[in-house]
């Protein structure tokens, strides 16, 4: 995998990939923000919050007991509302059971004439009874409904009871106080829990061992809310029926050293509210909302909800890590980083609110991975989509090498995708096709061929390379390293092993035979490139070679190996050389024979007749030799490998005029060297062919050239060439037309014009020249016209310095 987010489409990545991530980026961080500080996931964090409270319920307290307004005391004791008394009658019956402390949730607002009877009623326990706080007016202040005044100074403390409805009417905290700049009230359960702590109230053991219980939420004095930890056990609190305890029915011992709290249940009574678990216990009453607060505060199970500051901080956090997952994942991959870190996230806010009792939303994190990743991967798939149309058209529109059937138009072409799924069908069609062509040009190959990896292993073989290992009787090459397969090859010579050079890599390559068979060494790579000679089991020749296999990039990514059959071609190499041979000495032997016998018949016979046929004779037989000499001439030095050693060319052109010296001097050619420079002209050659071909130019310049005349050769380095040198043969003679010259080099060659002596000569010589000069890396130049003489040039590499001083 590549951590490279250039690579992940195959092309550079420019400075709008950069933009489109920074942009998305930015785009997260604002979702991030516009969800923690501007509430626009208050509806997730609330549903969130929920499932988690659902999914975690605390045991009730079960020294709470709840005293319910029930529809069973309705039907007793009257319509609602009942008189006072009633109610002090349910006080009384609660102080003989002496309980920790009374919380009445009931609003006594409006005076009556039994006042009097309730408030001696509340002050026989400690009663706590509630006040009602009014919205805030246009000036910011709030009414404060109180019980009636013999009531309130008669009650152990008060309370507002003011329970916060967030925007989908569900009830889920509660402030610890409220008011305005004038008073503050604490909340109804505020006064008895303070009470609990300072041990004011007598308490049963279990409640009273809650007394020394600290949270870091209910240490605030100020209008801070906290989260009331609601779960499936909210209603299930001790409780007993409001008629039942005035009637005396209920035993003492359930009440004693409890906190009782007083409440409307009734369902005609209309004082219910939505909470998190009202989905699996319905609207709760407002007393067991109470009783929950105390709860909390009693067991300090208060949760404190994260302020907005590191809420962001926070969500900004598994933000950061899609992004960057972005550049160097795959989408799947990136599909997984993106579910995993919402897992990791809601994972998180559980524990926290389950072990630390904080709550920290993982919406915002959520929502802006949510919002964050098919974007980018729209994006993605975008430029992914626009690459492979703009490569499919570049493929479609380049020129296929094989032949197409017709295509069928289509019914529709106007959907994008349709159009790409068509120009990917013809896509795959072509290399379907250019498969199928490299497999039929394979096997259609009359020779051997092996295809392998880069580790040698043959991953292809054509029919003649399958017909070829099963005439010989050894395994199929498929699967195999090449090494194995061409083992039993034995190993003859390297290409043109008669020269210097060859003959080192001839050397090394039967010292380290059949190892140079491994594709994979690459020190032999060069030797197998140009080819070595094996014979196989069957003692044929075959000519071995390796060639690279290259991607576009020019990597190599395997290897073709080519066996050729030269056994024809070394028969008719031995026939050649055979002809060579007869022409060399068996037909040769019998010119030198007859023009032996001629010397010897013009010695003894005297009659003109006779000694001008044997002249005749003599003529014929010294053109019929100089024809197969010149033959053989020609045949070794297109054939056979080349004695390469350092020589001057000085050197090699003033012995070539010293053989040519005795024509020249019979018809009184004067003959001219001169060397410009004074290093020689070094070159590497055969010394006997090259001197043979400077001969032959000198012998034509003698020729061709009427008597009394100069010939000059002139030697040095070639200008503007530093790397080449040159021998000029300028002569006086006749000259070539200028539309024969492009013949001059070709075999059997003469040109001879009426008012020039006739000169024998088969026409060999300069083929002689050209293959001799062309073989050693140089080449022959000729300026000629009529009458203004021939000169030949012969340029040739040059021996640089450091194969000098080797020599």
């Amino acid at each position: 995998m590549s951590l490279d987010p250039r690579a992940r489409l195959g092309r550079p990545a420019g400075r709008r990939f950069l933009f489109e991530w920074g942009a998305l980026g930015c785009l997260g961080i604002a979702v991030v923000l516009l969800s923690a500080l501007g509430r626009w996931t208050s509806g997730i964090d609330h549903l969130v919050y929920d499932r988690f409270l659902a999914l975690h319920s605390q045991p009730a307290l079960s020294d709470i007991v709840v005293v319910e307004i029930d529809n069973a005391s309705v039907a007793r004791l009257g319509h609602w509302p009942w008189p006072r008394s009633v109610h002090a009658s349910l006080l009384a019956q609660l102080a003989k059971a002496k309980p920790a402390a009374v919380i009445y949730d009931v609003l006594f607002t409006e005076a009556a004439a039994d006042d009097a009877q309730l408030a001696h009623a509340i002050a026989l326990s400690p009663t706590y009874l509630p006040v009602l706080l009014s919205p805030e007016d246009s000036d910011g202040e709030r009414a404060v409904i109180k019980p009636v005044a013999p009531l309130a100074a008669a009650a152990a403390g008060l309370g507002h009871i003011n329970l916060e409805v967030d925007g989908d009417g569900i009830v889920r905290s509660v402030a610890l106080f409220e008011g305005d700049a004038h008073s503050r009230w604490p909340q109804l359960m505020v006064p008895v829990w303070r009470a609990i702590r300072q041990g004011a109230l007598q308490l049963s053991p279990p409640l009273a061992s809650l007394a020394g219980v600290r949270d870091r939420t209910l240490e605030k004095l100020d209008e801070a809310r906290f989260l009331i930890p609601f779960g499936l056990n909210a209603a299930r609190y001790a409780h007993v029926s409001f008629a039942d305890v005035v009637a005396g029915e209920v035993p003492p011992e359930q009440l004693r050293g409890h906190v009782v709290l007083i409440g409307v249940t009734a369902s005609g009574l209309y004082d219910r509210f939505a909470t998190p678990v009202s989905g699996e216990l319905g609207p709760l009453p407002g007393v067991y909302i109470h009783a929950n607060v105390l709860d909390t505060l009693l067991t300090g199970r208060a949760i404190d909800p994260v302020t907005a500051v590191p809420l962001v901080l926070v969500s900004l956090v598994p933000l950061a890590a899609l992004l960057a997952g972005f550049l160097v994942l795959s989408p799947r991959r990136s599909l997984l980083l993106t579910a995993g870190l919402c897992i990791l996230v809601a994972g998180g806010s559980a524990a926290l609110l389950y072990g630390a009792r904080l709550w920290m939303s993982p919406a915002p994190a959520v929502v802006g991975m949510i919002v964050v990743y098919p974007i980018w991967n729209w994006r993605r798939l975008e430029m992914t989509m626009a690459y492979l149309r703009k490569e499919l058209q570049r493929l479609a529109d380049e020129p296929h090498l094989l032949p197409e059937t017709p295509q069928r138009r289509r019914e529709f072409g106007g959907d994008v995708l349709e159009q790409h799924m068509a120009l990917m069908a013809q896509a795959a069609q072509r290399v379907q096709d250019m498969k199928r062509f490299v497999w039929d040009s394979l096997d259609s190959v009359p020779e051997p061929i092996l295809v392998s990896d880069v580790h040698g292993v043959v991953l292809i073989a054509n029919h003649a390379a399958t017909a070829h290992f099963a005439r010989l009787g050894s395994l199929m090459p498929q699967g195999r390293l090449m090494r194995e397969v061409l083992g039993d090859l034995a190993f003859v010579k390297t290409i043109d092993a008669g020269t210097e050079g060859d003959a080192e890599h001839d050397t090394r390559a039967r010292t380290h035979w059949p190892a140079i068979l491994d594709p994979a060494r690459l020190e032999f790579a060069d030797l197998m490139a140009q080819g070595i000679e094996v014979r196989d089991l069957a003692e044929r020749d075959h000519l071995l070679r390796y060639a690279r296999c290259t991607n576009e990039e020019g990597e190599v990514t395997g290897w073709i190996a080519g066996l050729v059959d030269v056994s024809a071609l070394h028969a008719a190499e031995r026939q050649r050389e055979d002809a060579l041979r007869l022409l060399s000495h068996d037909m040769r032997s019998p010119q030198a024979s007859i023009l032996a016998l001629v010397e010897i018949e013009r010695a003894r016979i005297e009659s003109d007749h006779v000694h001008e046929l044997l002249e005749r004779i003599e003529r014929y037989s010294r053109r019929a030799l100089t024809l197969a000499d010149d033959f053989v001439q020609l045949a070794r030095a297109e054939s056979q490998a080349y004695v390469l050693e350092p020589v001057s060319l000085s050197e090699l052109t003033i012995d070539a005029s010293d053989e040519v010296w005795p024509q020249a001097h019979a018809k009184q050619i004067q003959m001219e060297t001169t060397a410009e420079g004074d290093d020689g002209c070094w070159i590497c050659a055969d010394r006997s062919l090259m001197t043979r071909a400077l001969v032959n130019i000198m012998n034509n310049a003698v020729k061709y050239s009427p008597p009394e005349s100069r010939i000059i050769c002139t030697i040095g380095p070639v200008t503007g060439l530093p790397a080449r040198v040159q021998c000029t043969i300028r002569d006086q003679g006749y000259g070539i037309p200028l539309e024969q010259q492009s013949r001059l080099f070709q075999r059997f060659r003469r040109f001879h014009e009426a008012e020039q002596p006739d000169t024998g000569g088969a026409g060999l010589g300069m083929a002689f020249v050209k293959t001799v000069v062309t073989r050693h890396g140089g080449d022959v130049q000729v300026v000629s016209a009529p009458g203004e003489g021939t000169a030949f040039t012969v340029l040739l590499p040059a021996l640089d310095d450091t194969q000098l001083a080797q020599a």
